[in-house]
């Protein structure tokens, strides 16, 4: 049975979706109009558990760059946590746009109750809802609870996807004093990248991509 997947960029689309795996990926690309449509479509298709994963923003300021989050189905959950057991299990908040700010993060956290937040996870759970389908998310930590993105990391995602290599370049010309803060986000993704790698591949080893949703109990 296929794992539908929901991300938002292309390096994290090849990292989940590698040869010999029963996968299909969605990438976001911070369109959640867009994602919304493709991912429904997909799952119409391909009528299996609904995943969101990839990089995502700490709201729990106990969190690091490379901590694993999960959330949704109990039994999806509990799976998980098995084959990844330093996993934290906690609710994972979805956004629209980058939630780039320390005082955004502590007022959605707040508002929520979420120790993580994305720009899929909402939407993947809406379309698992619409279609009667299991949903659970498999986040990775990029940026911790108390550091603040710089400008040319929120203008570095194309809508592909891809990384938008002259908006980032321009962003610096700009203001080159943001340099250390990019460059420190880039090092913490890299770890996050690295991490996603290792628990994605944990838990395909397991038959994770062959769970069919009628072999789950209710939610």
């Amino acid at each position: 049975m296929t794992l539908v997947v929901a991300c938002g960029l292309k390096r994290e689309e090849r990292i989940i979706d590698r040869p010999g795996r029963d996968v299909t990926v969605v990438i976001g690309g911070g369109d959640a109009s867009r994602l919304d449509a493709e991912l429904d479509a997909r799952a119409a298709r391909f009528p299996g558990i609904i995943m969101s994963s990839g990089l995502a923003g700490a709201l729990d300021p106990t969190l690091r760059p490379g901590d694993i989050v999960i959330d949704g189905h109990h039994h999806l959950v509990a799976q998980i946590a098995a084959a990844l057991p330093d996993a934290r299990v906690g609710a994972v908040a979805g956004s629209d746009t980058i939630v780039a700010t320390t005082a955004n993060k502590r007022t959605l956290a707040a508002r929520t109750g979420a120790i993580a937040v994305d720009m899929e996870t909402h939407v993947a759970a809406q379309v698992a809802a619409r279609r009667n389908l299991p949903f659970v998310a498999l986040r990775v930590i990029s940026d911790d609870a108390g550091s603040t993105l710089p400008p040319a990391a929120l203008v570095g995602m194309k809508p592909d996807g891809g990384m938008a290599l002259g908006a980032v370049l321009r962003s610096l010309a700009r203001k080159p004093g943001q340099l250390p803060a990019l460059v420190r986000t880039g090092n913490q993704a890299g770890r996050a990248f690295k991490s996603l790698d290792r628990a994605f591949a944990a838990l395909i080893a397991t038959g994770f991509d062959h769970i069919s949703p009628e072999d789950l109990p209710p939610a």
